[in-house]
């Protein structure tokens, strides 16, 4: 077994991964908030367009497959924010777990490789749950997208009345 005791950096190294993956993360979960505003901003646009249609009307069913549409967009950013959140705190968990084993290993008189050995697998337990919910709020966004062209490509086609929704 290493002991980070005789090298002061290695603490450092074995923070870092923790630490760029927290950083990656929050800069996610502030993309994904920038989109759940552009998503909330135009669903007002679109209920205040469908206040102004009749009902029935030709140009209503479209704007109301548009408002359904930005509905299910809106559910899979929230998904994918609560999965990075979740991830963002499983890093820096996992951070503070690295640190904490490190400096066990630095303690005088104790039988430390026990909680060494704990405090490894506590923190690839938490860094692996991270990576996972980091995956799966990816995978969610991903999804958002395909979606957001698909609706982007339908809200520029011509209406009934001849004029494009955007």
């Amino acid at each position: 077994m290493t002991n980070f005791g005789d090298n002061p950096f290695a603490v450092l190294t074995t923070v870092v991964a923790p630490a760029v993956l927290t950083n990656a993360c929050s800069v996610l979960c502030l993309g994904t908030s920038n989109r759940i505003a552009r998503v909330v901003d135009r669903s007002r646009v679109v209920a205040t367009e469908l206040s102004t249609l009749a009902a029935g009307s030709p140009d209503r069913a479209r704007w109301e497959e548009q408002l359904d549409g930005l509905r299910a967009r809106a559910r899979y950013l929230f998904w994918a924010l609560r999965l990075l959140y979740a991830s963002l705190g499983a890093f820096a968990a996992a951070a503070l777990i690295a640190v904490l084993g490190s400096a066990s290993t630095v303690l005088e008189g104790l039988d430390n490789g026990w909680i060494f050995r704990l405090t490894a697998a506590l923190g690839l337990a938490t860094g692996a749950v991270g990576v996972g919910g980091l995956l799966l709020g990816c995978g969610l966004m991903v999804h958002e997208v395909r979606l957001a062209l698909r609706h982007i490509a339908e809200e520029t086609e011509p209406t009934a009345n001849g004029s494009a929704i955007l």
